[in-house]
């Protein structure tokens, strides 16, 4: 299915505004149907030939999803150098809108996306970034790792809706979840 999702050509541009315009509107209403989502970007006969019922489109939603989250941390580098410099590049990999609050926005996707395939090594990579940050000072050892990435996930959330709903770009968004985690989840002066 990823090498479909993949497609260049007007194919592909129109697949991935599907697949963008069902994010977003997905992402503000669980139950909006094929029609609606049609309405948001190409027409429904257009839609149904790409995705005949809606069950194919949420799925490709959620592959597609997770594949812009994963290209977007592993671009990010978050392995690499000082932890602050890796947790600022990974808020502003991980606002990538619509993706995020449809991905996370629904207990049964989330439910279905920790039991698609095994360990997320995405996950991985930002446990280890909060423990390199705790180690080094950065964030606060009294708070587990689980709890900072939960509290993490919340706060890019909440920048997702801020971008999504027009009320920051993207940068300030940004801006306001790292300045938050960092006066929220920093370590205390002793």
């Amino acid at each position: 299915m990823v090498s479909s999702m993949r497609e260049s050509g007007a194919r592909g541009r129109t697949r991935r505004a599907i697949l963008g315009a069902a994010a977003s509107v997905l992402s503000r209403r669980r139950d909006a149907t094929l029609a609606d989502i049609a309405a948001a970007e190409v027409g429904r006969s257009t839609l149904q030939r790409y995705f005949p019922d809606r069950e194919m489109l949420l799925s490709a939603v959620v592959e597609d999803s997770l594949h812009r989250l994963d290209e977007s941390l592993k671009e990010a580098r978050i392995g690499q150098g000082p932890p602050l410099q890796g947790l600022r590049r990974l808020v502003v990999a991980m606002l990538v809108g619509d993706h995020v609050l449809f991905l996370y926005g629904d207990p049964r996707i989330t439910q279905a996306v920790a039991t698609r395939g095994g360990p997320d090594p995405a996950a991985g990579e930002i446990g280890r970034l909060i423990g390199r940050g705790q180690a080094e000072g950065l964030l606060d050892m009294e708070v587990g790792v689980e709890w900072i990435e939960h509290v993490l996930w919340a706060h890019v959330c909440a920048g997702c809706m801020a971008v999504s709903g027009g009320t920051l770009p993207r940068h300030g968004a940004s801006a306001w979840v790292i300045h938050t985690l960092e006066t929220g989840i920093g370590a205390r002066a002793t």
